[in-house]
């Protein structure tokens, strides 16, 4: 603690899920608390940020309710600071009371076929992070001039992949998607992007919204055969119990009852088709689908069952989105199977199950990648209760921390450390670069232009 008593918990992440948490310590009356959130990144709001689709402003409004945490006194923003490298997990846990990791899951899950690795196959999530300007990936080459792209998903970021793709440059200049991206996809020779599921429509991971706003896109068909919607019996006594299911079906047979009104692009869905295999000589050339029926396993689960009948489908580029999964944080523990810490509410897990003093994780990291951006504040507060409930109960080790013994150790370790009035600079340039254009912001997409405008 403090010398005035108060608990300092550093929070690793600041996505949703490291803000939800942060907020919840610092409203906590006894024990007072201090937040140092630390980011690999010299900017806030993860996903956030560089998860959600540029076309979707409103959603990246839940920053606001971030800006109010992150001005609180008790507050501290450490960007360009990572876990692991510039603080390893040791140095953590001596320098803070307590530490909550709210790292997200941070990479994607891979099919595991044939010719995956070939030019022209990729993450979907290297394409997301590409479009909104993450530092890592603008080097990256995207080769859109082939006439269909495939989309391998049945969940948002596949559609959001979809959707982006298919945009007319009218509709792409108003976001805060980099220059770059706007300028490959508006110059783009994709005709049709190919959006393909493992199992049926009543299965989709989609959000009925995000599937509905497909209907207005400018310049694009929405084409979905009516055959693909039949549905098998496992399926129908699903659908009872599942409204956001039934809706979707509902979309999609309004979609399949429209005729295509012959505009540039378009976007199809294929259902109950499992990738085998990526096809090509020195690049994407094919894509190889097997057949799927659908049946109830033992607990009345539906399940992909492969047929054995195949189609090969010519293609120029794939994106595989079937999921993200975690990166182990070194010295900390980590399920490799399931991408993330293991622990029970909150609480970190031993190999032996037990839980470890002073280290909790939250959001991603700690339940899986599900959920949407809300659903990381009942995860972060329950995360929170735990650690607060520990501190009350004398479970955490006692020890002297201070703000000033953490900055002393990453100035010796050359560490240039960004502050929240640090990232309000690169903020406010970003939007008065967007200003002009009628943008929301025009992002610093390098590590030099973002470090630069912070030290500003």
């Amino acid at each position: 603690m403090t010398a005035d008593g108060r608990l300092r918990v550093a929070v690793v992440g600041s996505g949703p899920a490291g803000f939800y948490a942060a907020g919840a310590l610092l409203a906590s009356a006894e024990p007072k608390v201090e937040v140092d959130m630390i980011e690999r990144l010299p900017t806030p709001w993860g996903l956030v940020r560089l998860g959600v689709a540029p076309d979707h402003p409103n959603i990246k409004s839940v920053s606001r309710a971030f800006e109010k945490i992150a001005r609180q006194p008790r507050f501290r923003f450490l960007g360009n600071v990572e876990a692991g490298r510039d603080l390893a997990h040791a140095d953590l846990l001596r320098l803070y009371d307590a530490v909550v990791y709210a790292v997200g899951a941070q990479t994607d899950r891979r099919l595991g076929i044939p010719g995956e690795d070939l030019p022209g196959s990729w993450a979907a999530t290297e394409l997301v992070a590409w479009y909104n300007g993450h530092p890592d990936f603008q080097h990256l080459a995207f080769d859109l001039s082939c006439e269909r792209a495939v989309v391998i998903g049945n969940g948002n970021v596949a559609l959001d992949v979809a959707r982006m793709l298919a945009l007319t440059e009218e509709e792409l200049r108003p976001t805060d998607a980099t220059d770059a991206s706007i300028e490959a996809i508006v110059s783009a020779g994709i005709r049709e992007i190919l959006v393909v599921g493992r199992r049926g429509p009543t299965q989709a991971a989609f959000t009925t919204p995000e599937l509905k706003e497909l209907a207005d896109l400018r310049d694009a068909d929405v084409v979905v055969d009516p055959a693909e919607l039949e549905l098998d019996p496992a399926s129908e006594a699903a659908l009872e119990h599942d409204t956001n299911a039934r809706r979707n079906l509902e979309v999609l047979r309004e979609y399949a009852a429209r005729p295509p009104a012959g505009k540039a692009r378009r976007i199809v869905f294929r259902f109950r088709r499992s990738p085998v295999a990526i096809l090509g000589r020195e690049r994407v050339e094919a894509i190889e689908l097997e057949r799927n029926e659908l049946g109830a396993d033992e607990r009345g689960r539906v399940q992909a069952v492969p047929t054995g009948q195949r189609e090969v489908v010519p293609c120029g580029i794939v994106f595989r989105s079937i999921g993200y999964h975690g990166l182990p944080i070194p010295g900390a523990p980590f399920d490799e199977r399931s991408g993330t810490m293991p622990n029970r509410g909150g609480r970190v897990l031993d190999e032996e199950g037990d839980p470890i003093p002073a280290l909790y994780c939250a959001g991603w990291i700690k339940r899986g990648p599900t959920g949407v951006i809300g659903t990381n504040k009942k995860d972060a507060t329950e995360t929170v209760e735990a650690l607060l409930e520990d501190a009350r109960d004398g479970r955490l080790p006692k020890r002297e921390t201070s703000a000033l013994a953490v900055d002393a150790l990453l100035a010796e370790r050359g560490v240039e450390v960004v502050t929240y009035a640090g990232w309000e600079a690169i903020d406010a340039l970003e939007r008065a670069r967007g200003e002009p254009q009628g943008r929301p912001r025009v992002k610093l997409c390098t590590w030099d232009e973002l470090l630069a405008a912070a030290r500003a």
